[in-house]
């Protein structure tokens, strides 16, 4: 314990039980310590055998690092990480037909999908014919009237444009009838996707999706630009094995794309561990360097004046790329990824990030109302287990970010559905751990009670009529209720250590960010603050609470508690009136309007003392 001292760790009860006491926190959650029993031993041998200094250590082992996972851990590498492309089914086959595609010059089209990760992939499946010396089409659909995937419209005129190939990339794996038309009128079909799949593909010439129920590779974390930039690599091998490299065509750089492929691993949300972690880390190293075109415009026009970080593509960058598919011209993202002209890049980023502000508003009004609509169902029925709202006066494009507040404030799955006048209704859905919505989806499509749907274990899409709206949540209840308790139940706030201000340092958040970078699957340390005053409270804007944390020696923390007014976190902190509170939340360093200083994300508070 000495150890934890000097590191700013205060002492807890070692027994099993809620941390700090902690047992009905303001948001309803109960503390529990995310380093369990058996994985302490292993933290004490990752830092004496790797001379690590013990909190590191502690981070790591709860996270399922094993001692001989530290060095690949904390300097992860593409050429460690990354397995040969071929372990994918069908790799070979893509890598191939790709490959005659460069060689015959033949005319090509890439289907994508509407948000981050469909730009990226997008962008870097031309920027990868580009630098062989020919062109591709990029096409991106309308969110609002062609909707997810290849439709026959869009198939149609791309084959009519002299399409011999066609790659689709984060979509394609469930549109069998339409890319079975692309084969149908003349045009080859590549697949690069990771959506979860059903047995049945589509009859093309390769899929590639570590999710397919044959492949056996265990890389379904990827997202697609993952499964993209891995293609990339087989093709230039299959290029390379041709003898297709020489004195007229170099081999292109693939590792300066990988900027492209962090940027979707963050903002697609998916598991930030082995390959991922390596794509975020060196994909950070090249967007420093400022080599994208877009990717430069739009830190410019977000006015980002530091290095980026996770939190920037995920926060900053990738809900920029997301507003053009969301509430104005789908295909800015992929077209700005992958264009190297200074002067449009800076237009199309202007746009984008006046397309975001008014993205905001819209999210702001639509979550007022359907958080009202949430509530009274949510009364009628505490133990409902899915919250299903919808309007015909809702946008569409904004449903996803709606969805994921309301998770946050109701800690179970939601479905936001935006109504067509008169017509069927688009909805997204999110979930929580331990509840597979893409599954359920899935299945209520496959009974037919969606007109379609589809997604991932965390979030996906549907398609619904009006008159089977009741069915579908009936199905919903029936398929979902005991989960959806179970892990309302099983919720916890994990928390890594507590500290003082006085043990916050520059340092030792270096010291933190060495077992980054942090996100999906790799959760960001929380640190609990025991039995602190709040001072100086403010209302930052409409929602936001600044304070400063005082502990019993005298020592300060600035903190902040985002969208918290008139929220159960934000009237404890107005409310505490000098007593001391329990707070825990997320170190990070505040350089916003040239500050340099650390501060505390807030999530969660607790009364000391209080159990229930």
């Amino acid at each position: 314990m000495a150890a934890l001292r000097r590191a700013g760790l205060a002492d807890h009860d070692s027994e099993p039980g809620a941390f700090l006491g902690v047992e009905n926190s303001a948001r309803g959650f109960t503390w529990r310590e995310r380093l369990g029993r058996p994985e302490a031993n292993i933290a004490t041998m990752i830092a004496q055998q790797h001379g690590l200094p013990e909190m590191l250590g502690r981070i790591l082992a709860a996270r399922g690092i094993g001692v001989d996972d530290v060095p690949v851990t904390l300097d992860p590498t593409i050429k460690a990480l990354m397995p040969d492309p071929s372990t994918l089914v069908d790799m070979e086959k893509a890598a191939a037909r790709i490959a005659d595609a460069i060689q015959k010059r033949e005319r090509v089209a890439i289907f994508g999908d509407y948000d981050v990760d469909g730009a990226c992939s997008s962008a870097l499946m031309r920027r990868f014919f580009i630098a062989h010396g020919q062109d591709a089409r990029i096409y991106i659909p309308d969110r609002i009237f062609e909707g997810y995937g290849p439709n026959p419209q869009a198939i149609e005129t791309l084959v009519k444009e002299g399409a011999k190939l066609i790659v689709t990339v984060d979509c394609g794996v469930t549109s069998f009838d339409t890319l079975e038309l692309a084969k149908a009128l003349g045009a080859d079909v590549v697949v690069l996707d990771h959506h979860q799949a059903d047995v049945r593909l589509p009859a093309v010439d390769a899929v590639v999706n570590p999710n397919r129920q044959d492949d056996l590779s265990g890389l379904g974390h990827l997202c697609a630009a993952g499964v993209t930039f891995m293609a990339l690599v087989a093709t230039a091998r299959e290029l390379r094995a041709r003898g297709f490299y020489g004195k007229s065509q170099a081999p292109p750089d693939l590792m300066s794309l990988l900027d492209l492929v962090a940027l979707a691993t963050v903002a697609d949300v998916v598991p930030l561990k082995t390959l991922n972690r390596a794509f975020v880390v060196r994909g950070l190293e090249v967007m420093r360097q400022r080599q994208n075109a877009g990717i430069r415009a739009l830190l410019d026009a977000a006015s980002l004046n530091q290095p980026p970080t996770p939190y920037h593509l995920g926060f900053v960058i990738g809900p920029r790329i997301n507003a053009g598919g969301r509430i104005g011209d789908a295909a800015l993202g992929a077209r700005l990824l992958s264009i190297d002209d200074d002067a449009e890049a800076a237009k199309i980023a202007a746009l984008l990030d006046k397309l975001n502000r008014e993205r905001k508003a819209i999210e702001t009004a639509m979550l007022e109302a359907a958080t009202a609509d949430a509530d009274r169902l949510v009364d009628e029925d505490p133990d409902m287990p899915i919250v299903l709202v919808g309007s015909d006066e809702w946008h569409k494009g904004v449903v996803g970010l709606v969805a994921s507040r309301l998770v946050e404030r109701f800690r179970r799955p939601s479905c936001v559905i935006a109504w067509e006048k008169g017509g069927p209704g688009t909805g997204s859905l999110r979930s929580v751990a331990g509840v597979d919505i893409g599954g359920a989806v899935r299945a209520l499509a496959a009974e037919g009670l969606l007109i379609k749907g589809g997604g991932h274990a965390m979030a996906a899409g549907l398609t619904v009529a009006r008159d089977k709206l009741d069915a579908v949540r009936a199905r919903f209840d029936a398929m979902l209720r005991d989960k959806a308790s179970a892990a309302r139940a099983t919720t916890a706030l994990e928390i890594d250590g507590a500290l003082t201000p006085a043990g916050v340092s520059e340092e030792f958040i270096d010291l933190v960010e060495k077992a980054g970078p942090y996100g999906q699957g790799n959760p960001s340390p929380r640190f609990a603050f025991p039995a602190h005053r709040v001072r100086f409270a403010k209302v930052m804007g409409e929602a936001h609470i600044r304070c400063t944390l005082e502990a019993g020696d005298g020592s300060k923390l600035d903190a902040i508690a985002f969208r918290a007014v008139g929220q159960p976190v934000g009237d404890a902190i107005q409310n505490s009136n000098g007593m001391p509170l329990h707070v825990a939340g997320h170190l990070r360093r505040d350089t916003w309007g040239g500050r340099n200083r650390i501060e505390l994300q807030i999530e969660d508070v607790a009364v000391v003392g209080k159990r229930k």
